[in-house]
């Protein structure tokens, strides 16, 4: 019987041998009564709902609602958060069908840093919060290009890496490792045309591969000529004679 492999997640590993391993956790720490009290304060006092809140590596992380992901940004602006050093989402369609989408805030003056966290379903649009950052504008057309995280009120929302064309986004875990199907056949049918696909062959998508035969392609000495570039200098092949070529069955 041929080996069951699940297509919800085609890029799962297994990562550890040992059965019943169980990787350590990072402590979390109680939000409430630390350092990071102004921001939960300021965030209640502007209307927005902090979902849960904890400090991790020193850093405070809060869960909010999809729908005040730009109002929770702007009230940290003002507080003192300048800098979005990163915003990204996680694939969570299989079991929740929808994201998980994080905005990394730094605050070089107060020396503090702060996670903001939402969970976006799938076909939900976010909103945009390019106003706020500048940094967002390719951020959030490569979240939208690699996992399929709609983004409004973008000022221009295509894709960032891949071809306008491609099928589905490389970053959800249904997208297998090597490409899908479309992938395999994108570069022969833009070049060359679908006619051509039984001539040329799919494309190699692992880059692992090796084709025994070019060992033989590799292997021909020919009759060269060497020049100097410059008087002591090192020589290099100026002409090789093909038809003195051999192939070489044994190293000399």
């Amino acid at each position: 019987m041929r080996e069951y492999k699940p297509k919800k997640d085609l890029q799962k590993k297994q990562y550890y041998s040992e059965k019943f391993y169980i990787a350590k956790q990072m402590p979390k720490e109680v939000a409430s009564g630390s350092k990071f009290d102004e921001e939960l304060a300021i965030l209640e006092q502007n209307g927005v709902e902090i979902l849960s809140s904890y400090i991790e590596f020193d850093q405070l992380v809060l869960y909010i609602n999809s729908s005040e992901n730009f109002k929770a940004l702007e009230t940290l602006k003002s507080f003192g958060y300048e800098q979005l050093s990163e915003l990204a989402a996680l694939d969570f369609i299989n079991q929740k069908d929808g994201y998980e989408v994080f905005y990394q805030l730094l605050s070089v003056s107060k020396n503090r840093r702060t996670r903001v966290k939402c969970f976006v379903k799938k076909d939900e649009m976010l909103k945009s919060v390019c106003e706020l950052y500048k940094s967002a504008n390719w951020a959030e057309r490569e979240m939208y290009d690699l996992s399929g995280v709609l983004i409004k009120d973008h000022p221009n929302l295509k894709r960032l890496i891949m071809p306008d064309d491609w099928h589905s986004h490389p970053l959800l875990k249904s997208y297998p490792l090597t490409g899908d199907e479309a992938a395999k056949w994108y570069e022969v049918d833009k070049i060359f045309g679908r006619e051509f696909r039984e001539q040329i062959g799919e494309e190699n998508r692992d880059p692992a591969y090796i084709e025994e035969k070019d060992t033989f392609g590799f292997s021909r000495v020919f009759s060269e000529e060497y020049e100097y570039q410059e008087d002591g200098g090192v020589k290099f092949v100026k002409k090789a004679k093909f038809n003195q070529s051999q192939i070489v069955k044994e190293r000399p």
